[in-house]
């Protein structure tokens, strides 16, 4: 079993953030509700538990907890911020509003030093954001550090293995915070750092292999990245047991049929079908503009489309065919479709848009990673650089990039537009320097003038983005010239537009996509 540390989400911006800085540390971590009890933290084997910050009052009516025998399990835990103040309490300390906050930037002095600041210089600047304040601790329990709103900035019990940051060292901000969290999980969990990403290959073959066992399995390929790792991760554990299908919705980016059907069968050598499903998807999709309906829509029919394929492979052989579906879900996926501890913010087609009968055994090797270690992985499955390198495209396609009504009309006006974005982001040289860049086309005509004559046509709005993992992302300051030449292009280029915006939002407020 991987060694695993827990971070229990209260609610925290920066609950993801946490989990990536010990996984830099080259430790598995989970991301788990506050309703996790202490019987199933054993069950997952957990070597130590991080606290995370979060909105709410320890001492408030109702404020968010946790099962109180965790605290005796004699597992090391890493409280921060909130997280800290709900140790501190459990400790038998006081939390209250002192009328002192502390907010940004602030200089932190070490008192005492410990396990976590072993090497530390005596001062150092640490990114507060609390209202409340841990005001006294039981003599048990020593104050290690503080700063001018925060007494109690860094506390511990030693002989516990327990201890509480008031500041968040995930954030760049905080100077030595990565040195903190690697001290907590080496020095204080005890644990070597030996999740790499050639030790995740062999736990995914492994557990394909055990999962699958001798039978037939269909991937999923829609071209993007996650979905050829994935493949590239289950052809390694089964072979010839698989084979991939790449569904033709008639939604995807200008030539990816192509494209697709050509790099899978050269690189991959496997059997790959390609189903032309143009028809059937706008057939589907007509009338319907509600984000959520698209997006069950074309996941339903995606599975529909499969099982036929598993149907036609079995017959004549006495079987129903393979009965195991491969999908390159991301755990970022799964947050963001909801998962208990975490908002419903969208359902992916490939987590919240399947259907109840689903008639395959899913098999996803790539559910507990975020992209970067989706790509680092890919590389070190030797796939090629420039699929490895891609650019995120939603499993949805362009489905999700037309807000309101999809048609083959709009699709193919979009495809033409996309494909002049990208095709001058890549000339600029930011291809590989942005997350995301793509056009949307919403469903409405605007009054525009081309050659003295008047046009009712469609808008094209850019969005481009920079991220980690897109679980926040801002918006590129793309440079002016280039956001002329794109804009030019596609007025003059691609029929159907007569006028170009530009998406300017953070995520949050926004998310990347548009639906």
């Amino acid at each position: 079993m991987t060694d695993v540390v827990l971070v229990v989400d209260f609610g925290a911006q920066y609950a993801q953030l946490i989990a990536r800085r010990v996984r830099e540390a080259r430790v598995y971590s989970e991301i788990v509700r506050t309703t996790i009890t202490a019987a199933e933290v054993q069950a997952k084997g957990a070597k130590g538990i991080i606290l995370s910050g979060g909105p709410s009052s320890v001492y408030a009516e109702g404020a968010p907890t946790i099962d109180k025998e965790i605290f005796e399990l004699g597992i090391p835990i890493l409280g921060i911020c909130y997280g800290a103040q709900l140790l501190a309490q459990s400790m038998g300390g006081t939390v209250a509003a002192t009328g002192r906050g502390g907010y940004g930037r602030a200089a932190m002095t070490i008192h005492e030093d410990s396990a976590l600041t072993v090497d530390f210089p005596k001062v150092s600047d640490v990114w507060m954001s609390h209202g409340d304040s841990i005001t006294e601790l039981p003599s048990h329990v020593t104050v290690l550090a503080s700063s001018e709103d925060a007494p109690v900035a860094l506390f511990g019990d030693t002989q516990a293995r327990a201890y509480g940051v008031q500041f968040h060292p995930e954030v760049q901000h905080s100077v030595h915070g990565q040195d903190l969290i690697e001290r907590f999980l080496h020095d204080v969990c005890g644990l070597p750092g030996t999740w790499t990403h050639a030790s995740i290959i062999e736990t995914q073959v492994a557990a394909i292999k055990t999962q699958v066992g001798t039978q037939k399995v269909l991937c999923a390929l829609s071209g993007g990245v996650d979905s050829a790792v994935a493949a590239a991760l289950v052809h390694k554990a089964v072979g010839d047991q698989l084979t991939c299908v790449f569904v033709d919705t008639g939604l995807m980016r200008k030539g990816e049929g192509d494209q697709i059907d050509a790099t899978f069968r050269e690189h991959f050598q496997v059997d790959l079908i390609h189903v032309r499903a143009e028809d059937r998807y706008f057939e589907a999709l007509a009338g319907v503009t509600d984000p959520e309906r698209k997006r069950k829509i074309i996941g339903e029919l995606f599975i529909r489309i499969f099982e036929e394929v598993a149907r036609e492979l079995g017959a004549g052989t006495g079987d129903e065919g393979p009965k195991f579906l491969v999908q390159g879900t991301l755990y970022p996926d799964v947050i963001e479709s909801g998962s208990g501890h975490a908002a419903n913010i969208k359902s992916h087609h490939n987590v919240g848009g399947l259907p109840e009968d689903l008639d395959f055994d899913l098999v996803e090797p790539l559910r507990a990673l975020f992209k970067d270690e989706v790509r680092a992985v890919g590389e070190e499955l030797g796939l090629p650089s420039d699929l490895v390198w891609r650019q995120p495209f939603p499993g949805p396609g362009l489905g999700v990039r037309i807000i309101g009504e999809v048609t083959k009309e709009r699709a193919e006006i979009l495809a033409n537009a996309d494909h002049v974005v990208l095709e001058e982001i890549r000339r600029a040289g930011l291809y590989r320097d942005l997350w995301q860049s793509f056009a949307i086309l919403p469903a409405v005509r605007t009054v525009g003038v081309m050659g003295d004559g008047r046009t009712y046509a469609y808008p094209i709005i850019i969005r481009a983005v920079t991220s980690d993992d897109a679980m926040t992302a801002d918006w590129a300051r793309l440079p002016y010239d280039l956001l002329e030449r794109i804009a030019n292009r596609l007025i003059n280029e691609v029929d159907g537009v007569n006028r170009v915006a530009l998406d300017i939002t953070s995520k949050p407020p926004g998310t990347i996509e548009w639906e």
